[in-house]
């Protein structure tokens, strides 16, 4: 309750603020046209216009629209948080976890490998096809064995989500966030990948490198972890206390193989067909009736437990509502393009290098309001690619500003639905999160700026 109670205060105050800033900054918008299915903003076709001031009124209102906009992902996140429960509820996942740390324990030379090569699994899929929200049921099954392995929560989840976030901002072939924008930019699809597989090595890297390093330090010392008297709490009820592990039952083995069975088609589902967030809450629907049956649960149970794990994600629904609110204000207040216009009146006048670290800051701050990676592209990159021209640089580092500004910057953003709703899952505040967060955050803004530089340099292409 303090971590839904603190962040939908802080949140509310930026929709507060969003909206007071609606009735100084002047108004302005661009041109949208219909391209190859995709609404795009037309290049040079900013104009002012009268700003409209979003009163007490629209205050109100905004986290309403916030949460009909977003209602994809909550009700994903009312489905994954029924289904975990329904699985948590028939043993299978607390008896594997208790096995797999028993099996550690006898052969610890293993233990080394468990991060980086999980790391770099999920890191390959962010890479790859853009996994984000695909990656947030594997939260639920990475703390509980982090946990068991003398970690803590922080770094269960971060194994999943920080682990495609590198991916995502490494972007090798991601056809959500290079793909798109560098078809807006009349680039061929997936040029420059050789420059993009650096940055995927160094992302990946430095992120492993960096949860390894809290992992090792919790291990050492529990009481290092920000989640310290969480994970106590949550020990206790998974009966983490050293003793032999429960009896795997042939009802536990089945619940399993369905489980893995459904990982193995989601991913295949994703590759294949494309498949987001409704096919994939479909798929998780269908895995909570058949492991609760497989379980032994009778259809009242499996009913009750799923309510129980959906009520638990209701503190994130409002969350991520509000923080689609400040969008909602923003684009009702006509201020979102007037901002977007006047960052990149910035970036014309001033050095490449610059310039290139500029349009990396701007991404940064649109990203703050639009949450999807296609989205983000289709507004920005009609005008960042041009205005790459202008200012010497290729539009090929234009697209690399845009991927960094949206892959490295959401694992901080309160308004990131993701963000949210993976630490909602987690049960960790997003105040101890960011401050976690911010030495690493700190970092790859360093390094976006200085591979940016180097873009800039080797003219790249």
């Amino acid at each position: 309750m303090k971590f839904s109670f603190n962040t939908l205060v802080m949140i509310y105050a930026v929709v507060v603020l969003v909206a007071a800033a609606t009735w100084i900054v002047p108004g302005g918008e661009y041109t949208r046209e219909m391209k190859n299915g995709r609404t795009l903003v037309v290049a040079g076709s900013y104009q002012a216009v009268a700003h409209q001031p979003q009163g007490f009124g629209a205050i109100l209102v905004a986290p309403i629209k916030g949460f009909a906009q977003a209602a994809g992902i909550i009700a994903f996140l009312f489905v994954i948080g029924g289904a975990f429960m329904t699985i948590q509820d028939t043993g299978a996942i607390g008896v594997s976890v208790q096995h797999l740390a028993h099996t550690f324990a006898q052969k610890p030379h293993l233990q080394k490998f468990f991060i980086p090569v999980t790391m770099i699994l999920f890191s390959l899929g962010g890479a790859v096809f853009g996994m984000a929200e695909s990656a947030m049921p594997f939260v639920l099954i990475f703390i509980p064995l982090a946990l068991s392995l003398g970690y803590d929560s922080i770094t269960g989840m971060s194994i999943p989500f920080l682990g495609a976030a590198a991916g995502f901002a490494g972007a090798m072939l991601n056809p959500f966030t290079v793909g798109i924008a560098q078809g807006i930019s009349e680039l061929p699809l997936y040029s420059g990948i050789e420059f993009r597989m650096v940055v995927w090595v160094i992302s990946t890297a430095s992120m492993i490198a960096f949860v390894m390093w809290h992992a090792g330090r919790v291990r050492k010392d529990p009481r290092r972890s920000p989640v310290y008297e969480l994970d106590q709490s949550r020990r206790a009820q998974m009966h983490i206390d050293g003793t032999d592990a429960a009896a795997f039952t042939g009802k536990h083995r089945l619940v399993l193989a369905l489980f893995g069975a459904a990982m193995i088609f989601l991913v295949y589902g994703v590759l294949a067909f494309g498949w987001f967030i409704n096919e994939i809450g479909a798929l998780f629907l269908g895995v909570a009736i058949a492991c609760g049956l497989a379980g032994g649960l009778t259809a009242g149970q499996i009913t009750d437990s799923f309510k129980k794990g959906a009520q638990s994600m209701v503190g994130v629904a409002l969350i991520i509502a509000c923080a689609r609110a400040i969008l909602v204000i923003a684009s009702d207040g006509k201020i979102l393009d007037a901002m977007l216009f006047g960052l990149s009146g910035l970036i014309a006048n001033v050095h490449p290098i610059v310039a290139a670290q500029l349009m990396f800051v701007t991404q940064c701050v649109i990203n703050f309001f639009v949450h999807s990676g296609s989205g983000q592209a289709a507004l920005t990159m009609p005008i960042m690619a041009p205005l790459a021209d202008a200012v010497g640089i290729t539009r090929q580092t234009a697209v690399l500003a845009f991927q960094f500004g949206e892959g490295w910057i959401n694992p901080i953003l309160p308004t990131s639905g993701v963000t949210m709703g993976v630490l909602g899952m987690a049960q960790i505040p997003w105040e101890k999160w960011f401050r976690w967060m911010l030495p690493l955050q700190i970092y790859f803004v360093a390094v976006a700026m200085a591979l940016l530089a180097i873009a800039v340099v080797i003219h790249y292409q």
